[in-house]
C-alpha cells in the first residue's frame, strides 16, 4: 500500500524546503514532486495526506529508557510500571533502546527483551542493553559477546554504574575487559557493541573511562555515558570525553536540556557526539519529556531544527549503527513525524511505515505558554 504526504517542509535532518514523499510498506520510496493523481493511478487505496503548512522530520531515537519499569529505590512500593505504546508514540519516538538500572533482581533481561519484542509488534523498532549497573554483569547466555551475537534486540551492554553509591565499584582492568567483550560481540555481529554507562555524581566523574582510552586502548566511540549533564564539572569532562570521539548522553529529566545543549555547543563540544534520552519509566522520567526538551531547544534556545534533530534523532542513530534511523531518504525505513508550525505539535507520527492516529496518541504541549518555532535555520 503506498502513501502520499503531500506539501510539507522536509527535513531529512538536513532543510530539503517543500518537498513531497511516497511510502511503500515500511519504507520511503520517494522524496521529491508528487502527482496524488499519479499515485492513485497505481494504487487506488492509496493513502494521500495534505501536509501543506506543516513540517516533516525523522522519528525521534531514544537511546535510553527503562521500557519494563525501573525497579524503584524507595522500596517495592517505588516499582515503575511498564511503558505503553502509546506514550512512546505521543512523544515522536519511532525507536527506543531499553535498559536495566539499579534493580537487576526484580527486574530481568528475559522481561527487558519481552517487552522489546512486544513493542516491536506493536509497530516501532526497539532494542535493548544486556546487562545493568552490576559488574560483572547479569546475562542471558552466560557472557555479553554471546548475548550481541545470538540475541537481535541486543545491541550493546549496559547501563552500567560509576561514579555513583549504587556502583560495583568495578576497577579500570574490570571495565576494560567488559567493554572489550562488547566490542567483540559487536565486530562478530555487526552491531554497535557499545557500553553505555550510568554516571553519578561523585566526585570522580569520568575518570574511569578516561583511564580505558589512556591505559587500555579502548576506542573512545564505544563507550557511551549519559546522564553527564548533572554538573558544569561533569559536563566540561563530557565535552573532554567527545572530543576524543566517545558519543554523550544528557536525559530529559532535566527541565533546562536546551541551556546544557547551549553549554556544550559554547565549550567546544563536537555537535555529532550528543544526545538526548528520556530516561523514561524512573521517577520523573517519562516519554513526554523528550518531546518537549526537543521543543524547548529549538522554541527557546533557538537551536536550528537540524542541529536539534542531530541531537534528538540522528546522533544516536550512529552511536548505535541504526544506520536507517534518525534520517529521511529513498530506500531508508519509513519513521517520521509530520507536525505543525510555528508550535511544532504533532500531526502525524509514521514508525515503519505504520500510521499513528494523532487523535489517539495526542503528545501534550508545555503548559507554561505557546512555543513558537521562528524558522531561524538559515539565519
Amino acid at each position: 500500500m503506498l502513501t502520499a504526504i503531500i506539501g510539507a517542509e522536509v527535513f531529512d535532518p538536513r532543510p530539503l524546503g517543500r518537498r513531497d514523499l511516497i511510502l511503500a510498506g515500511d519504507r520511503i520510496l520517494r522524496i521529491g514532486r508528487v502527482d496524488p493523481s499519479a499515485v492513485r493511478a497505481v494504487d487506488e487505496s492509496a493513502t494521500i495526506l495534505d501536509a501543506s503548512g506543516c513540517l516533516m522530520m525523522p522519528g525521534l531515537v531514544d537511546p535510553h529508557q527503562h521500557i519494563a519499569g525501573a525497579g524503584g529505590e524507595q522500596g517495592f512500593a517505588s516499582r515503575m510500571p511498564e511503558v505503553s505504546v502509546e506514550a512512546i508514540i505521543a512523544a515522536g519516538i519511532t525507536t527506543v533502546v531499553g535498559c536495566l538500572g539499579t534493580d537487576t533482581s526484580g527486574r530481568h533481561l528475559g522481561g527487558l527483551l519481552a517487552k522489546a519484542r512486544q513493542l516491536e509488534e506493536q509497530g516501532i523498532t526497539a532494542y535493548i542493553y544486556t546487562g545493568g549497573f552490576p559488574v560483572p554483569p547479569p546475562t542471558f547466555s552466560g557472557n555479553v559477546v554471546d548475548d550481541l551475537v545470538w540475541i537481535d534486540r541486543v545491541i550493546g551492554v549496559g547501563e552500567i554504574a560509576i561514579a555513583d553509591i549504587r556502583s560495583f565499584q568495578p576497577s579500570a582492568p574490570e571495565l576494560a575487559r567488559l567493554v572489550s567483550s562488547a566490542l567483540t560481540g559487536g565486530l562478530i555481529s555487526g552491531k554497535a557493541g557499545v557500553t553505555h554507562f550510568h554516571v553519578g555524581d561523585r566526585p570522580r566523574g569520568l575518570e574511569l573511562l578516561r583511564q580505558l582510552i589512556e591505559d587500555y586502548d579502548v576506542p573512545a566511540d564505544h563507550l557511551y555515558p549519559t546522564h553527564v549533564s548533572r554538573s558544569p564539572r561533569l559536563m566540561d569532562e563530557a565535552i573532554e570525553l567527545a572530543q576524543r570521539g566517545a558519543f554523550v548522553d544528557i536525559d530529559a529529566i532535566d527541565q533546562s536540556v536546551g541551556s546544557w545543549i547551549r553549554y556544550y555547543e559554547a565549550h567546544g563540544g563536537p555537535t555529532d557526539r550528543l544526545t538526548v534520552s528520556s530516561d523514561a519509566q524512573t521517577i520523573g522520567g517519562n516519554p513526554r519529556k523528550l518531546y518537549r526538551s526537543f521543543v524547548e531547544a529549538v522554541c527557546e534556545q533557538e537551536i536550528p531544527l537540524e542541529r536539534a534533530l542531530g541531537y534528538f534523532s540522528r546522533n544516536a542513530a550512529v552511536a548505535l549503527k541504526l544506520e536507517q534511523k534518525g534520517k529521511l531518504c529513498p530506500g531508508g525505513e519509513a519513521d517520521l513525524l509530520v507536525v505543525e508550525r510555528p508550535t511544532l505539535q504533532i500531526r502525524e507520527v509514521f514508525a515503519r511505515g505504520k500510521r499513528f492516529s494523532p487523535l489517539r496518541y495526542k503528545y501534550e504541549p508545555p503548559t507554561d505558554g505557546v512555543l513558537v518555532w521562528r524558522n531561524r535555520s538559515r539565519t
